[in-house]
């Protein structure tokens, strides 16, 4: 497997994190890959710096979110787009370098909170 830098990713979870308003996380912190050869069934994932590995190299916590490239690439935008919000969900609000796992929040499925974000970003857009 290979893993790439992925500055289309960082960009686009830049901007998602600025439209919803995200602010506790901290885009500078959030490293984003592509990733070439996976087996897996999985189309993003996140992955965690836990706190001992923080301690031990003293440094903060970060997050990088990998994007499976022979299956991503080939959605479309608002897809895409869905997946990164559903990744950045996973990232606690005191980006402490832990993940959430998929749960209700505010009475919510995870997929529909995905879903209600996704709708906010294109209720925010300019119409033609």
């Amino acid at each position: 497997m290979q893993w790439i830098n992925a500055p289309d990713i960082d960009k686009e979870i830049r901007v998602i994190i600025f439209e919803l308003g995200l602010g506790y996380l901290d885009p500078e912190r959030i490293f984003c890959f592509r990733s070439y050869g996976s087996s897996s069934r999985a189309l993003a994932r996140i992955w965690s710096l836990p706190r001992i590995w923080q301690q031990a190299l003293s440094i903060t916590p970060a997050y990088c979110v990998e994007i499976l490239s022979e299956k991503f690439d080939k959605m479309n935008t608002e897809n895409k787009k869905r997946i990164l919000i559903h990744e950045l969900l996973h990232i606690p609000k005191n980006f402490s370098g832990t993940l959430l796992p998929h749960r209700k929040s505010r009475g919510l499925s995870y997929n529909k909170r995905v879903e209600l974000l996704f709708r906010q970003i294109l209720n925010s857009k300019p119409r033609c």
